[in-house]
């Protein structure tokens, strides 16, 4: 397999293991033959140098420079022990004073020389040529046999470390696998379980927590999407319901037109509510799928407030509501969008505000943010609940089937048009106020 296609981590780590293995001893035992290299080469160098000091110590003797068979002697006990070593010693005229050639077994020379002159102290023409040559095989032969053993011992090593390395890496990855088993046993129903992340080592830590963090986020939304398409099927089946219980009813017997007229326009009625929840949803929808805001100026959020709180003065009437609207903001915002925020929220307010009392909208602009609060009077909303009222068709009493104007996606609207304009939507309840906060970028 060529390592280019190789997709295993396990496979990977282990061929880099082997290399970088191979290497270092490679590195490792090329030095100590380098070492031993330089060795042999000081020693022979010392030996060569030690015999040259005694060949001139010899000569320069006058009582054995005088004798020819005392001079020999006394050079043939200088090379004495070192059958590798030989000596010649010529006089200036090129008469061979002294000479001992070395051969090896096989007759091959592979020699070191050092020729060096000096006098023969008593002797006429006393300036002799010496030559040392001293035979390296034997270290050659030593030496080839070192790197020999050393080419092995870096292969075998590399290849035992490489074979621990691999069952070291594969124990080091055990702890994927088993995330990968665990993975492998999730389905659509075991959402709720997550990652056991005890036995991992610190380096997986992070992404147990990140994939637990990721499997709440997947069981919100499987469990928002499953309540959602519940909801859907309420808010639907009861316009249809009303729908079709009007037209058997209305086709048992024969009708007047104008018992025909008044049917008819309670059958638009349904069907512009389901009209008005199908739109909604996807005017949600395209929240979701990442749909941004179309910018334009708006010189005046309160100029825009108060236009549309003139669309709900009949409902602000019948129910002895004033509203105030304080502060004020410019900037650059999706201004249909912004109106049918402004409007839910003024729907909502008045819808739960008691008779009577104030709605109050403040506008106020901060770091290049605007916040734009609604505040009514009503009943207190249970701090656990705050966080719901953002969600598709929750009503706080659950009285869905009276429900005939509002199907609960006004406050879901409010929120995807904050997230449209880079902000968010939150809610707060004290003793007696309902606030709704919209931050806008």
């Amino acid at each position: 397999m060529r390592f280019a296609r190789l997709s295993s981590l396990g496979g990977r780590l282990s061929i880099w293991l082997a290399l970088q293995s191979l290497a270092g001893l490679t590195a490792v035992c090329a030095a100590v033959y380098i070492a031993t290299l330089l060795g042999f080469e000081t020693q022979q160098v010392s030996t060569l140098q030690e015999k040259e000091a005694q060949v001139r110590h010899i000569l320069s003797e006058a009582s054995i420079a005088a004798d020819p068979d005392a001079l020999r002697h006394a050079l043939d006990d200088v090379l004495v022990g070192h059958r590798d070593l030989s000596l010649t010693l010529q006089r200036a005229d090129g008469a061979l004073l002294y000479g001992r050639p070395v051969t090896t077994a096989t007759g091959t020379t592979s020699t070191r020389l050092r020729v060096f002159t000096a006098d023969l102290t008593g002797a006429p023409k006393g300036v002799l040529t010496a030559e040392l040559a001293l035979n390296t095989l034997s270290d050659r032969i030593l030496l080839r046999r070192i790197g020999v053993t050393l080419a092995l011992a870096a292969l075998i090593g590399a290849a035992l470390v490489s074979a621990g390395g691999y069952v070291l890496v594969r124990r080091g990855l055990r702890p994927m696998r088993e995330l990968v088993e665990q993975t492998r046993r999730l389905t659509a129903d075991t959402l709720h379980r997550r990652f056991d992340g005890s036995a991992q080592p610190d380096e997986l830590e992070p992404l147990v927590a990140q994939f637990n963090d990721l499997l709440a986020r997947l069981q919100r939304a499987y469990e928002q999407s499953e309540a959602f398409n519940a909801d859907v099927a309420h808010e639907l089946n009861t316009p249809l319901s009303n729908l079709i219980t009007g037209t058997e009813l209305a086709l048992r017997r024969i009708r007047s037109e104008q018992e025909l007229r008044d049917l008819l326009g309670e059958n638009l009625e349904e069907l512009q509510r389901m009209s008005s929840i199908v739109q909604d949803m996807l005017f949600l929808s395209r929240a979701d799928c990442g749909a941004l805001a179309r910018r334009t100026p708006v010189p005046s959020l309160a100029a825009l407030v108060g236009k549309i709180a003139e669309y709900h003065e009949t409902i602000f009437a019948e129910r002895d509501l004033r509203l105030s609207i304080d502060g004020d903001a410019q900037g650059e915002f999706d201004q249909p969008l912004i109106e049918r925020a402004v409007s839910n929220l003024l729907s909502n307010a008045a819808q739960y505000a008691e008779h009577g009392s104030l709605v109050r909208v403040e506008i106020a602009e901060r770091n290049d943010r605007v916040n734009l609060q609604v505040t009514n009077q009503g009943t207190p909303i249970a701090r656990e609940q705050l966080p719901r009222l953002f969600d598709r068709f929750y009503r706080i009493d659950d009285s869905r089937a009276g429900a005939t104007r509002h199907h609960g996606l006004g406050l879901a609207i409010v929120a995807a048009i904050a997230r449209m304009h880079d902000g968010s939507a939150t809610a707060h309840s004290n003793d007696d106020q309902i606030m709704v906060t919209v931050d806008l970028g």
